[in-house]
């Protein structure tokens, strides 16, 4: 009865997932595989003969790094354009030291080329590197050494990447703390000011003239004239004795004081017929939008005196563009608030809804990217491949936001649950299949070839922690999603994922694997061709 229950896939899939979730949550002075023991199930249930089917692994894969690429879209630009160097030199540094070593290697042990560059891309887990390996050498060689140096490639980084936090005595929840602390200084805290015009430089001009946004940075909320309080426009005029309220860093509440007088102590509260709302943006027609685009001011008689996205209170500058999910601080009239709420939505229901046509299309156009073939000469060529594809388009489609009627974007659980589905499918399929000729292979080739591609794994990981922590000193969280993306390893970046909440990791792959991959293809192009 058993032997005919494993013969079903599906029973032995949900079968493997349970048990690795049980290894998982066993704990060895403090360590533990998390979800990465799935995949260590799996190659002893692929070592018996089980198998899962290759489609229900690529379909895992697809979901997957779908959305890792969704998530990471909006950070992965400004990673690059921060971190990109360095980050590209971390990445740089893996593959040129994995091809050294494993040159030397050849050279020490008599290795023929076709096995050496089979090894190369096993060891670093790269599909589309055994493709390039295959073509360039036209031998069988390739192949079976791939599949020897394979399964250490994907348990080897999945152990570096668990136990490289506890060497550098690391903790990681408290590292995405201090990460996210750093990243909000970025953003100076915002803060309200009372003001009283005593400044004859401003006396009987209008906010238009004197050009209050762009002259300090700070939004004049309310302004009391005499007993009567109202919401300024461009067109309000400031008079000796006037009061005004104002939102803004401490910087340009300083120079807001400069220019209209000096700050005081005490409210201009609401009236009756005013208030302040929390206005989230769900319709999709403003996503993408400015709020000098949008004109509340001049439409409704209402001001934005802050945006809060991702935790963060933005200064609601004319050229800020609106993202789905933002939540905007808005003061006015109660009628004029009710026609700033039809505006932006504020459907609370729809952050949580989930909209699978995106995430259908978006897949569908990677797995349509990766297709494409770019020839570079006559003898050389690169394709993105499934997972190269699926993953730029994820972070070009969620960069972007929005695409006519189209919002490619995903609420936080809906993400979690498809990246955590995806990805347990994609590591029981791959530990099955990895598990399958695991002692065949071994007894056909002996350990040798396994010894050199363990080295050729591990080699790489080491040299790159050691330079990203000591020389660059980069943060944990960016050395392990490096560390993964440069060995193209998405057990590992699954390893990584289950150790933090933070997307840091996520980010750091996202922003190197397309580049590791292109440079593993070109550099085992290289050497098929220059040591045959």
């Amino acid at each position: 009865m058993l032997t005919d229950l494993l013969s079903s896939s599906y029973f032995s899939l949900f079968l493997i997932i349970a048990l690795g979730f049980m290894l998982g949550r066993i704990r060895i002075k403090g360590l533990s595989l998390d979800v990465s023991a799935v995949i260590f199930i799996a190659l002893l249930f692929g070592h018996f003969g089980v198998i899962i089917p290759k489609e229900i692994g690529n379909f895992g894969l697809v979901l997957f790094i779908f959305t890792i690429g969704i998530q990471a879209g909006p950070g992965f630009f400004d990673s690059f354009r921060s971190k990109g160097k360095m980050l590209i030199l971390i990445t740089l540094l893996i593959i040129i030291s994995a091809c050294v070593t494993a040159i030397g290697l050849k050279y020490a042990f008599n290795i023929d080329t076709p096995s050496i560059v089979g090894l190369i891309a096993g060891a670093l887990t790269s599909t589309p590197g055994l493709a390039v390996a295959i073509d360039s050498t036209h031998s069988p060689l390739a192949s079976i050494s791939y599949g020897i140096a394979y399964p250490f490639g994907v348990i080897g980084v999945i152990l570096f990447v668990k136990l490289l936090p506890k060497v550098l005595r690391v903790d990681l929840n408290k590292e995405a703390l201090r990460l996210e602390k750093e990243r909000r200084g970025q953003y100076p805290d915002l803060t309200t000011g009372m003001f009283r015009i005593t400044n004859p430089n401003v006396f009987n001009k209008n906010l238009m003239q004197l050009n209050v946004r762009a002259m300090t940075g700070a939004v004049i909320s309310r302004l009391k004239h005499d007993d009567h309080l109202s919401i300024p426009t461009a067109n309000t005029v400031l008079r000796e004795g006037d009061y005004i309220k104002a939102v803004g860093s401490e910087d340009s509440m300083n120079q807001l004081a400069v220019l209209v007088g000096g700050r005081v102590e005490g409210d201009l509260p609401l009236d009756n017929s005013q208030e302040l709302e929390s206005l989230l943006l769900t319709k999709k027609d403003v996503i993408n939008k400015t709020i000098g685009y949008l004109n509340l001011q001049q439409n409704f008689g209402c001001t934005v005196t802050r945006v809060r996205r991702s935790g963060i209170d933005l200064a609601p500058s004319p050229d800020l563009e609106l993202k789905f999910g933002d939540k905007l601080m808005v003061v006015g009239e109660k009628q004029g608030l009710k026609g700033v709420s039809r505006l932006l939505g504020n459907d609370a229901k729809k952050l949580s809804d989930t909209d699978f046509f995106p995430i259908a299309m978006g897949i569908v156009l990677g797995v349509l990217f990766g297709k494409i073939n770019i020839s570079v000469s006559d003898t050389l060529s690169f394709s993105p491949g499934l997972t190269g594809g699926v993953l730029m388009m994820a972070l070009f489609l969620s960069a972007i936001g929005k695409t006519g009627p189209i919002v490619w974007t995903m609420s936080g659980p809906a993400n979690q649950l498809l990246r955590q589905l995806g990805l347990l499918l994609f590591l029981a399929e791959v530990g099955t299949s990895a598990g399958v000729n695991l002692v065949s292979t071994f007894q056909e080739s002996g350990l040798l070839l396994f010894a050199v591609g363990a080295i050729i794994t591990t080699v790489p990981m080491f040299i790159a922690a050691i330079v990203g922590h000591f020389v660059f000193k980069i943060s944990p969280l960016d050395l392990l999603g490096t560390l993964t993306g440069g060995m193209t390893s998405t057990p590992g970046l699954a390893a990584a994922d289950s150790m933090t909440d933070s997307n840091i990791p996520s980010v750091a792959y996202a922003t190197v694997y397309p580049i590791a991959m292109v440079f593993l293809i070109l550099f085992i192009q290289i050497i098929a061709s220059t040591l045959l």
